[in-house]
């Protein structure tokens, strides 16, 4: 991946969680101290450095309401915050960095800096106002301490899992960090009543309950995230979802296909789990058939643009498991000592 590409991507990932954790909070700005809870749950070697510390997701999000209560309590206002709510960013908008926190990002894509979640990281520990190291200290650490970790991290090797390229199959891959449980990410992604939670696409799958089926018939969602219509293909408002194999606690294949469109390109989505410090390390991977004969020659200049929506694609699983897990009704959200530690 190129330094642009990953600095794109880290951008990206960072800014979508730090908006949903100021959405909690009633919040349409994303300051430092979101920058930070997003950080905790990046699966990259900085939020693998911060939760090597002992930081949990829960801790942090106590530690940063504390200092907002604090921070309102210094200026005469009583009354407080009101508690921390759901996750409302994708149902709701306006939302944006703080301007010194778009400035800490930039710096980390910056020349000579790799732009990457521990590139930003570094920045972020060395940010002047003091907030991170107010915060890390209300969490028993330093920004010395989270530095030493950082650099032990990124000193181990990563084995990296190369994938056969099929010919005529498109594949895109994403990895990302849940705060829960093996078990309770496993309940989550192996359950096909439970595919609408983490596949965007799909609105309701219908099961008997029987546990012997591997097909189910499932409908396709016909409004968005906000509960504005989008436009379906009267050819895609019908889906069928089938459980390709599983491995329990480790690896579920699902296959997603429409049986009304004229031409069938079933999608194939592989969903692999490994415990981790603090939670579980998911990988998704999605693969789909291209397009063959003159179709394929018109699409082929197309294929950068296509790289691009798959990678958003498979982003928006993860970001959706993940996601489910840090919604405040989750036990995973409230109680840290379930989580399996390296």
């Amino acid at each position: 991946m190129s330094k642009l590409s990953r600095a794109a991507a880290t951008s990206q990932t960072l800014s979508l969680v730090a908006m949903e954790e100021a959405s909690r909070l009633g919040l349409r700005e994303a300051d430092l101290e979101h920058l930070l809870l997003a950080l905790v749950v990046s699966d990259q070697p900085a939020g693998i450095a911060l939760r090597s510390t002992g930081i949990t997701l829960a801790d942090a999000r106590t530690a940063v309401e504390s200092l907002h209560s604090e921070q309102l309590a210094s200026l005469g206002i009583s009354t407080g915050l009101p508690d921390a709510g759901r996750i409302v960013f994708h149902e709701t908008g306006g939302y944006e960095w703080t301007r010194r926190a778009s400035d800490l990002i930039g710096r980390a894509a910056g020349r000579g800096r790799a732009g990457d979640a521990a590139a930003v990281l570094r920045e972020l520990l060395a940010e002047p106002s003091g907030l991170v190291t107010d915060l890390l200290e209300r969490l028993g650490t330093t920004p010395q301490q989270v530095l030493a970790e950082l650099a032990r991290v990124e000193a181990e090797p990563r084995p990296r899992q190369a994938r056969p390229r099929a010919p005529g199959v498109a594949t895109g891959s994403a990895e990302t960090f849940v705060p829960a449980s093996v078990d309770e990410v496993w309940a989550l992604v192996s359950a096909p009543g439970r595919v609408p939670e983490w596949y965007p696409s799909i609105a309701s799958v219908e099961t008997t309950g029987s546990g012997e089926e591997t097909t189910w018939a499932a409908r396709t969602s016909t409004t968005d995230s906000s509960g504005k219509p989008v436009r379906v293909r009267p050819d895609r408002l019908r889906c069928q979802v089938e459980l390709v194999d599983s491995s329990p606690r480790t690896r579920v294949r699902w296959r997603f296909v429409y049986p009304d469109a004229a031409v069938r390109r079933p999608v194939v989505v592989e969903i692999a789990l490994a415990p981790t410090a603090g939670g579980t390390q998911v990988s998704v991977v999605q693969t789909w058939v291209r397009s063959t004969g003159w179709r394929a020659v018109v699409a082929a200049p197309l294929r950068p643009l296509q790289r691009v929506l798959l990678w958003l694609a498979v982003f928006q699983t993860g970001s959706a498991i993940s996601r489910a897990f840090r919604q405040p009704h989750l036990p995973s959200d409230r109680d840290s000592a379930s989580y399996p530690q390296e």
